[in-house]
């Protein structure tokens, strides 16, 4: 259990006035592979254009906070990123540097380490996970209480009980409840669970070998192929579906004693796209120039859910919300052709590479009365929520964990003293490569999947180049800088020491 403390007391780490009994709801909502690109407030307020096309909730509640110019995925890749979200460490520092991605893996938080999840719970909060895990789990083999460690893909039918979350879900890192899809939209599983226990999508459902044959729709089957899957599963509404649940989620923590905390981890805008016809009365599919686009509207359509749910139960004006993205956001040939959209928003790459459009993604800030609406230029990272909560609700982080987190309430508020990074650490996605930002320089780093080799890759200088166009790695000019940050990357990894400021 992780050290509360006590309700008059207020959060040693935040050097603000949040006293225990005015403590806000939290509700951090975090998108699946949309990018800067992927909201109309960007194009509008940061990059001072005309958008092509509209996300007016998230536009909406956007201006309503701080928003950062410079907020960033912990890396350019789903998984690794859940990890460092929810344990705010790194991912090297897991046992999976590159990520769990395996429905059966074991899952990288140990025993006693701080979660996202605990933090908030142990403060007195309900806490709730909503949405996409990809964090693994532990499910048995039928007829034993051996956990099943197989392939995830497949017909598993007799191989694995997938009716029971056996542990190392959303309830091992502090949430009173979840519902749960363990790998979004994506697959597989095809499945949901409500608190950790299989929940069939209608009474008559059935967990099937689920594949093009048998899917309702066969492009739901995605391509990492076909699995475990609920008889009526249909992708086009799980957007509708996961909404309502948080919906019901807020109202519940609204008429309890208790503040509530919801972890929200919406699929959208993940492939396969399939976007669904309507969505409370507002068109969907073909509401834009390509079905990837589309599902944004779905997205959109899901945070007006959520912050409607929070104005009817009175709850809006004491709560803060937190956007961010797990990743940057997807290449879209259709929309590049036809409208010219790119998926970084102005900056270059996407999912997937160590360019600023890889890892740069859409994070604000709202908090009512506290937190004064705008744009800043400051670094946040979506693993620095573990410190920021610890901060506003009062809980003590134990030395040694949570080391790459750090705490933004300060700067949000506008209340004490915020400690910048002075660099940052981060990585990409498939091909391994690993970032070290220190001002105006960026080095990448080409490693492998073990993390047995290291090489420089690539240095920008993100003053000067921010599109990362001129690659300075063999400029003779700069091979100090290059010696000096590689050094300087190897020494922190292998000492293991913080990468965020110590408040």
């Amino acid at each position: 259990m992780i050290k509360a403390l006590t309700i008059a007391l207020i959060a040693a780490t935040a050097c603000s006035v949040v006293v225990a009994d005015e403590r806000p709801n939290i509700v951090f909502i975090l998108a699946d592979d949309l990018g800067l690109g992927d909201i109309s407030y960007h194009a509008r307020n940061i990059e001072k254009k005309e958008p092509l096309f509209e996300t007016p909730n998230m536009d909406a509640l956007a201006a309503q906070g701080l928003w950062f110019t410079d907020g960033h995925s912990a890396t350019a890749l789903c998984a690794p990123t859940r990890y460092a979200v929810m344990s705010g460490n790194n991912n090297y520092r897991s046992y999976a540097p590159a990520g769990v991605w395996s429905t059966f893996a074991p899952t990288a938080f140990q025993p006693g380490e701080v979660t996202l999840g605990k933090i908030v719970r142990d403060a007195g909060y309900s806490t709730g996970f909503i949405g996409k895990w990809h964090l693994g789990g532990d499910f048995y083999i039928p007829g034993t209480k051996e956990i099943y460690r197989g392939p995830k893909a497949g017909d598993l039918t007799g191989k694995v009980d997938v009716t029971r979350w056996i542990d190392s879900g959303p309830k091992y890192c502090g949430f009173d409840y979840d519902f749960t899809t363990p790998c979004g939209i994506q697959g597989p599983m095809y499945l949901f669970y409500e608190n950790q226990r299989w929940h069939p999508w209608a009474e008559d459902s059935e967990i099937v070998f689920f594949n093009k044959q048998n899917a309702k729709n066969p492009k739901d089957v995605s391509d990492k192929g076909p699995g475990p899957g609920d008889s009526n599963w249909d992708t086009r509404e799980v957007g509708k579906i996961l909404s309502a649940k948080a919906v019901d989620f807020i109202k519940s923590g609204a008429e309890n004693d208790k503040p509530f905390f919801l972890y929200y981890c919406s699929p959208m805008v993940h492939l396969p796209h399939c976007p669904t016809d309507e969505f409370d009365g507002r068109k969907i599919k073909g509401s834009t120039v390509s079905s990837h686009l589309d599902m944004t509207a779905d997205l959109d359509m899901q945070v007006k859910r959520i912050v409607d749910a929070l104005k009817a139960a009175g709850e809006y004006e004491n709560t803060l919300i937190v956007f961010s993205s797990d990743n940057g956001g997807l290449t879209d040939g259709k929309a590049t052709k036809e409208i010219g959209y790119q998926p970084g928003g102005g900056w270059n790459g996407s999912k997937n590479t160590p360019l600023e459009g890889g890892h740069r993604v859409p994070t604000f800030a709202v908090w009512p009365g506290h937190i004064k609406p705008g744009i800043t230029d400051e670094l946040a990272v979506n693993q620095d929520m573990v410190a920021t909560f610890a901060a506003l609700v009062g809980t003590e982080i134990p030395k040694g964990q949570a080391r790459d987190s750090n705490n933004l309430l300060p700067l949000l508020t506008g209340t004490g003293t915020f400690r910048q990074r002075d660099f940052f650490i981060n990585q990409a996605g498939a091909n391994q490569e690993l970032m070290l930002r220190r001002m105006p320089w960026k080095l990448i780093i080409q490693s492998n999947f073990k993390r047995t080799r290291f090489e420089p890759l690539a240095l920008y200088n993100l003053k000067d180049d921010p599109h990362e166009d001129h690659n300075q790695l063999n400029n003779p000019e700069f091979k100090t800088v290059v010696d000096r940050m590689f050094k300087e990357y190897m020494d922190i990894v292998k000492s293991g020491r913080p990468t965020a400021p110590r408040q």
